[in-house]
């Protein structure tokens, strides 16, 4: 009986979800009864909630349909093979950047890289990095106090590294000049006035979310502090706003350092990321 209970619960939020605009209703609906249940998604179905599950899943319910972001509700958020802390003051890592990381971990490094990840946020990316190669030292950069309260959490038990500076600074991380394997930045790139969903015009900290009136505020200053950090051979990507991508790729160019400038996409097909090597 508590089962069926259950599963009118879920069927009910998902059309309330729905009505709300919500692009995922279902996955959403399940996703806050698993939170509420205390279970995985996968083993709603064999579960039994306890008496108080329908008002505490009702009351997140709610939230949701009012465009909280669902890792807001639930406290973390997936990002490839990890699950990060997320919430008020950090930006929610995305499906799109699964693609950027994808490419990384797919990259031939040494035994001991020395990975750099700009503008870490939550360290998701720094974080993915670590644990597909945990011989690398990887050092994690972000100028926002809220973001790294997060990135302490996440990366706590590893050797990952966090250091609180702005990647626009001229003279950041000189020490490291000529010695980074990898390089990967989610920097702000939106451009200033875009139409955004309610979950990140109302939630995600604005920081960093815009780069600027044309998006590059950020991206340029990455390519040419990458030029500048990366070692010979020593490979780069960063992520762009999806309108964004040729003057990406002419940021690469025109830094005079790289070769193989690439334009990748993303899982949907959009223009999402850049790639590069430091030439010689």
């Amino acid at each position: 009986m508590r089962t069926r209970r259950l599963h009118h619960a879920i069927d009910a939020a998902t059309q309330t979800l729905a009505r709300a605009g919500v692009g995922s209703p279902r996955a959403d609906a399940e996703l806050l009864a698993a939170h509420v249940a205390g279970t995985d998604r996968g083993r709603l179905a064999s579960i039994e909630p306890d008496p108080d599950f329908v008002e505490r899943y009702e009351r997140l319910v709610s939230k949701r349909a009012e465009r909280v972001p669902l890792q807001h509700l639930i406290g973390t958020a997936a990002f490839g093979p990890i699950t990060v802390q997320v919430g008020p003051g950090v930006f929610i890592p995305r499906p799109e950047t699964e693609s950027l990381l994808e490419w990384a971990l797919a990259q031939p490094l040494s035994q001991h890289p020395l990975i750099v990840d700009l503008c870490t946020g939550s360290a998701a990316l720094a974080l993915a990095l670590w644990c597909h190669r945990p011989g690398a030292r990887v050092v994690a950069v972000d100028d926002s106090d809220d973001a790294l309260a997060y990135a302490r959490r996440n990366v706590r038990d590893t050797s990952v590294e966090l250091l609180r500076a702005d990647v626009t600074d001229a003279g950041l991380l000189s020490e490291l000049d000529g010695t980074v394997e990898l390089l990967v930045a989610n920097p702000p790139y939106i451009p200033a006035g875009a139409k955004l969903e309610p979950e990140v015009a109302q939630h995600d900290p604005p920081h960093a979310l815009f780069g600027g009136g044309d998006g590059m505020a950020v991206v340029d200053p990455i390519v040419g502090l990458a030029a500048r950090l990366l070692r010979e051979g020593g490979l780069c990507a960063v992520e762009h706003d999806d309108t964004t991508s040729d003057r990406t790729v002419e940021a690469f160019t025109r830094a005079g350092r790289f070769v193989e400038v690439t334009a990748r996409h993303d899982l949907t097909g959009r223009p999402r990321f850049v790639t590069a090597v430091r030439g010689g």
